[in-house]
């Protein structure tokens, strides 16, 4: 029996360090440099973690990391409100990591201002 919840507690700690280590922090954003990208969309992935979009800045495209895409419905930001060839403005910082990416604070759509964080 106690081998048994040992077994157990060791599987469920394991589980919980991995989704842990799957899910990165914002520090690697420079947060001193604020960055405004306004184009049209060329790609979109609503998943989790996190909502991804493709945008071209710079005659070069940018990979924009958005907040969940539970925060962002709940802000009142669908996919059907996002498609590609949609115009955007977004708000953020860029990656000292990744070179063209960068974190969204706010986004706006059609007109609307969605705060994100």
């Amino acid at each position: 029996m106690k081998r048994q919840v040992m077994i157990g507690a060791t599987i469920a700690l394991l589980a919980v360090s991995g989704m842990a280590f799957a899910h990165h922090g914002w520090g690697s954003y420079d947060a001193g440099t604020v960055m405004t990208v306004e184009n049209a969309v060329t790609a979109l992935e609503w998943q989790n973690p996190h909502v991804h979009l493709a945008v071209n800045h710079s005659g070069e495209s940018w990979d924009v990391v958005l907040a969940p895409p539970f925060r962002m419905e709940s802000r009142g930001l669908d996919p059907a409100m996002i498609k590609v060839g949609t115009r955007i403005r977004v708000v953020g910082y860029p990656s000292t990591k990744v070179p063209r990416e960068m974190r969204a604070e706010r986004i706006l759509v059609d007109g609307k201002t969605f705060e994100l964080r």
